[in-house]
């Protein structure tokens, strides 16, 4: 049975992980870390031991589900080296040189990173791909809308997608995606990617690309109804992650989906 670090038990997502993965039997949460954790002591009803240390969080589990925050998983991953540990991280936020040390960490530890665990947003993200390089004239506009308490934006999983289909057309994304446009910024430029973010109430997650063109278009929307797809998509890369050697993963690796369109 594969004992599972839970970092960032305390969140909206790491509750979902220890609901579903009491309902699991390959696996047991053997440590858990939460940012409030005498706070999480106090409503541990399974007796799971809360870590006091990321040290002592590692050395009680056999592999890590993070979902945490940008400052917390850059300090779990500092201390990897020691304890090395197979990962799945579902933090999003990155910046592009705080994300280089997760990749410069995958040369220690295997860990799959998904800006979101969804399988059907793999899905769409490779159907993506195919749609932006078939339809190149097309105009791409790409919009999220998530929950009020989300903080960054646009959200991870946008801005997955919207790489995909740059990368489809050999664009750099930096140069290309716009998230704002108020007054008079002038007609639409060829290559443009809209990326755009609206927040409220308690919105899951549902994310829309569209492909427009002249007297037509194509919209792909993926609609997450409720988080625990989330942790189940987690747990299921928790139990395939630590089979794999050294090296950056993504749920399209699970699903081997790379090669299937």
């Amino acid at each position: 049975m594969l004992k599972l670090g839970v970092f960032g038990a305390s969140g909206r997502v790491g509750r979902l992980l220890l609901e579903s993965a009491s309902k699991n039997d390959a696996l047991v949460v053997s440590s858990v870390y939460a940012r409030d954790g005498m706070e999480f002591l106090e409503h541990n009803k399974h007796n799971y031991f809360v870590a006091t240390t990321i040290d002592s969080f590692l050395e009680n589990c056999e592999c890590v589900i993070d979902f945490s925050s940008t400052q917390g998983t850059l300090e779990l991953l500092k201390v990897i080296k020691d304890f090395p540990r197979p990962m799945v991280i579902g933090t999003t936020g990155f910046s592009i040189q705080e994300f280089q040390i997760l990749k410069d960490s995958s040369e220690v530890v295997p860990i799959l990173y998904a800006s979101n665990m969804s399988r059907g947003v793999a899905v769409l993200d490779k159907i993506a791909g195919i749609v932006s390089k078939v339809l190149s004239g097309s105009e791409i506009e790409i919009t999220e809308i998530h929950h009020h308490h989300k903080k960054d934006a646009p959200s991870g999983t946008a801005l997955r997608l919207a790489q995909t289909c740059a990368r489809a057309r050999n664009l750099d994304l930096s140069q290309v995606r716009v998230s704002g446009r108020d007054g008079n910024v002038g007609s639409r430029r060829k290559d443009e990617i809209g990326v755009f973010a609206l927040r409220g109430g308690d919105v899951v997650g549902k994310h829309t690309i569209g492909f427009y063109l002249d007297g037509e278009y194509l919209e792909l929307t993926h609609n997450a109804t409720n988080r625990i797809t989330f942790a189940k998509g987690a747990l299921d890369a928790a139990s395939w992650i630590v089979k794999q050697k050294a090296g950056l993963y993504g749920i399209e690796d699970i699903l081997h989906i790379t090669n299937c369109m």
